[in-house]
């Protein structure tokens, strides 16, 4: 096999590949972005008070549509004033559906990083860097996302935590599920053994030196208790927990939680299956 040293292209200086033939690939194949199966939806969408939104992707899993804006060249304050502009115009007059802004360019720079990464966690934002590469006569397209969409550790769509206590979850779901909680806690071993258990309104999530890292969390019911896994979704655990003896629910992939539905026998017969599953989460998303 031999070794083709690679020319990187300047889309912006290029008089044969400009932003209009970049757009035109990404709504001809999304998955390029590597945000999952997308759809396209839109092109060149016309606002209300000028301009025009690039592209709209849809995710028909999440009913969660993804308004992109590209730039050739470096990104700029106009890039981000815009992006977010067009992503609350959307959101307002499509509130039935998830929204999140993506911003694409060739050189996503430090001092840009440093301020959208003011507004993420508060605004759904993510910031895709493009690599155009000839090789011989062809040419491919790298996309790298340099800045995550970033979510609150909350499992409602509330936005703020609510702190409640155990008799306030004895009281919601039962005394019997909440024991069930610390059973699962206390299994876990080592890997939790610094943590505590964190009492919210929505959920019970863990914290160390008084700070919140939801690597799991706890939603009792009446009977049973629903432990979430904060992980990303790979075919390795999918297959692990299609032959597991216990409910599992559908993949959370707003939160990226795997979701189990575990009662007292279920616990017992698969700790160490979780035992794993929570290792590799905590490995992770350990603060």
């Amino acid at each position: 096999m031999k070794y083709i040293k690679p020319d990187i292209i300047s889309l912006k200086n290029s008089k044969e590949f400009n932003e209009k033939w970049l757009q035109a690939r990404i709504e001809q194949d999304p998955s390029l972005l590597g945000l999952g199966d997308l759809d396209f939806r839109d092109t060149e969408k016309v606002m209300v008070g000028g301009g025009r939104l690039d592209t709209i992707l849809y995710d028909p899993e999440d009913k969660k549509r993804y308004e992109v804006e590209i730039q050739l060249g470096k990104t700029d304050e106009s890039h981000i004033i815009r992006t977010i502009e067009y992503w609350d115009l959307e959101r307002k007059k499509n509130p039935q559906y998830n929204h999140c802004a993506v911003i694409i360019a060739e050189d996503i720079t430090s001092r840009f990083l440093n301020v959208i990464s003011l507004f993420n966690g508060f605004i759904p934002l993510i910031a895709i860097q493009v690599k155009a590469v000839r090789f011989g006569d062809n040419i491919s397209l790298f996309f790298t996302k340099v800045l995550d969409e970033i979510t609150f550790d909350l499992l409602d769509e509330d936005t703020i935590v609510e702190p409640s206590d155990r008799s306030y979850w004895e009281k919601r779901a039962s005394k019997e599920s909440v024991k069930l909680v610390d059973q699962i806690l206390e299994g876990l071993g080592d890997i939790t053994k610094e943590y505590k258990l964190k009492f919210n309104k929505h959920y019970i999530g863990i914290e160390k030196d008084n700070m919140a890292n939801n690597f799991i969390s706890f939603i009792p019911r009446k009977n049973v208790v629903i432990l979430n896994i904060k992980l990303e979704k790979v075919e390795e655990v999918d297959e692990l927990l299609e032959n597991v003896d216990f409910d599992t629910l559908s993949y959370d992939k707003q939160w990226k939680y795997y979701r189990l539905r575990l009662n007292t026998k279920d616990i017992l017969n698969n700790m160490e299956l979780i035992k794993g599953l929570v290792e590799k989460a905590k490995a992770e998303y350990h603060n």
